[in-house]
C-alpha cells in the first residue's frame, strides 16, 4: 500500500470484545459500509440494522435521541439541527393542504411565523387563541376539523400555564394531535400526559452550556417512522460533534436544572416584593394565575422568572443594561444568567388586542436564572433597580 493510499485507509484500531470505553465515541463519519451490496440493500428496506449515511443517522445521534426518548417517557426521537428546526419539520411533517392547525397567542415568535407564513403559502390554515381560552379552544375544535393542536406551558415569555389536560383531552376528542413545545419545562416533565409530540430545542437545558445548537421531537412510534423520511429528505440532522456535546450536558442535566430553579425561586420572590415591580411571573408563586395548576402539573416550576417594571421601556431598557452578572442576549436554560429586555422581546405581528392578550407590556423583562450563587443574583437585580 503506497503512502497516498495508506492516509485514505488507515490502520483499523478498535478496542477488542470485552474492553469498551467508558464514553461512547463520535463517529464523525457521513459514510457507513457493509461488506456487500444485498447487506446493504437489507439495511435500508430495515431488515437489519445498521447506518449508511449521516443524513439519515448516525450511532452518536442515535445514542442522544434514545437517551431523550427514554427522558420524555416516549417511544422514540429525531434529533436535528436546531430547536426551530425541530418545530419546522414537525410542522410540515405533519400537515398537507386544506388542514387546519389551532395554536397560540402565547406561542413562539418563530413557531407563529412558521404556522402563519410557512405553512400558509402550502394551504394549510390556522386559527390563533390565547391559550387561557378554554371555551374558544373547545368551540374551534368542535366546528372544524382540525390536524393538530400546539401549544407550550409555561409559555415564553411570561411563564402561562397550559391546562395541558384538558387542551389534551378535547384535541383527542375532535381527532387532532396534541403537539407541546416543552422547551420550558424540561424532559423530566408533563410525559404523564398524553401528547402525541414533544419538540425541544437541546440548545438550552440538555446542553446547559450554551455552545451548542439542536432541536428534537420525541414521540410514540409510529409517529416518528412517519415524520423520519421526511426529515430524512429536508436535511436538518443534528450533526455528531454536537449530538455528543448534548450528550456530555445532559449528565449534568437533573442538577442544573433543579439548582437554577432553586436560585429562580429565590429572585422571583425577591421581585414580588420589590416596589419598582408591578407583577413577577413565575408558576412557583402563589401569586401566579395558574399556580395550583403549575404545582399539579410540574415537579419543578423552572428558571425563567418574568416581570412587568412600573416605569415602563425605558425603565426596563436601562434596568437590562445596568445588570452586570446577567448576559443581554436571547435563549435560556444555560449555567449564565441572561436578560431579555421588552424591546427584544416585543411581538410586531400582534393587534393591539392580541399584544394584551400576550400578556407582555411595555415594561416586561425576561430573566434566564443560572447557576451563579443567588444572592449575587439578587444583588445585582437591586443595583440595576436602583436599589
Amino acid at each position: 500500500m503506497k503512502k497516498p493510499t495508506l492516509v485514505n485507509h488507515p490502520p483499523d484500531v478498535s478496542p477488542p470484545p470485552g474492553n469498551q470505553p467508558v464514553i461512547a465515541p463520535i463517529y464523525q463519519s457521513v459514510k457507513f459500509e457493509f461488506e456487500t451490496v444485498d447487506d446493504t440493500l437489507r439495511m435500508l428496506r430495515g431488515e437489519a440494522p445498521g447506518y449508511f449515511y449521516m443524513r439519515a443517522s448516525n450511532p452518536t445521534t442515535r445514542q442522544l435521541e434514545l437517551t431523550l426518548a427514554q427522558l420524555q417517557g416516549r417511544d422514540d426521537c429525531l434529533a436535528t439541527a436546531s430547536g426551530v428546526n425541530a418545530i419546522a419539520q414537525t410542522l410540515l411533517g405533519l400537515t398537507k393542504s386544506g388542514d387546519h392547525v389551532l395554536f397560540f397567542i402565547e406561542t413562539y415568535g418563530p413557531t407563529r411565523n412558521i404556522i402563519r407564513r410557512l405553512l400558509a403559502r402550502f394551504g394549510v390554515e390556522h386559527t390563533m387563541l390565547s391559550i387561557e381560552d378554554l371555551a374558544g379552544i373547545e368551540n374551534v375544535l368542535a366546528s372544524r376539523p382540525t390536524r393538530l393542536v400546539f401549544f407550550e406551558s409555561p409559555t415564553n415569555p411570561v411563564t402561562k400555564v397550559a391546562d395541558i389536560e384538558r387542551i389534551v383531552d378535547l384535541a383527542h376528542r375532535h381527532g387532532a394531535l396534541a403537539v407541546l413545545d416543552n422547551t420550558f419545562a424540561g424532559f423530566h416533565q408533563h410525559g404523564e400526559y398524553g401528547i402525541d409530540v414533544f419538540v425541544h430545542s437541546l440548545t438550552k437545558y440538555a446542553s446547559g452550556t450554551g455552545d451548542v445548537m439542536g432541536g428534537a421531537v420525541i414521540a410514540r412510534q409510529d409517529l416518528i417512522d412517519d415524520l423520519r423520511p421526511d426529515f430524512s429528505v429536508l436535511g436538518a440532522h443534528l450533526d455528531p460533534h454536537a449530538a455528543f456535546l448534548i450528550q456530555r450536558g445532559l449528565k449534568t442535566y437533573f442538577v442544573r436544572y433543579s439548582a437554577q430553579t432553586a436560585n429562580a425561586q429565590k429572585i422571583a420572590q425577591f421581585l414580588a416584593g420589590h416596589p419598582a415591580v408591578t407583577r413577577c411571573h413565575y408558576p412557583g408563586l402563589s401569586t401566579h394565575p395558574q399556580f395550583a395548576l403549575a404545582r399539579k402539573q410540574m415537579k419543578e416550576p423552572g428558571t425563567v422568572v418574568s416581570f412587568d417594571l412600573r416605569d415602563g421601556s425605558e425603565a426596563a431598557r436601562k434596568f437590562s443594561e445596568g445588570l452586570k452578572l446577567f448576559a443581554l442576549t436571547a435563549s435560556l436554560g444555560s449555567t449564565e444568567s441572561l436578560v431579555m429586555a421588552p424591546q427584544l422581546i416585543g411581538s410586531r405581528d400582534f393587534t393591539p388586542e392580541q399584544a394584551r392578550q400576550s400578556g407582555v407590556t411595555a415594561g416586561t423583562v425576561r430573566l434566564s436564572i443560572g447557576l451563579e450563587d443567588a444572592g449575587d443574583l439578587i444583588d445585582d437585580i437591586d443595583q440595576a433597580l436602583g436599589g
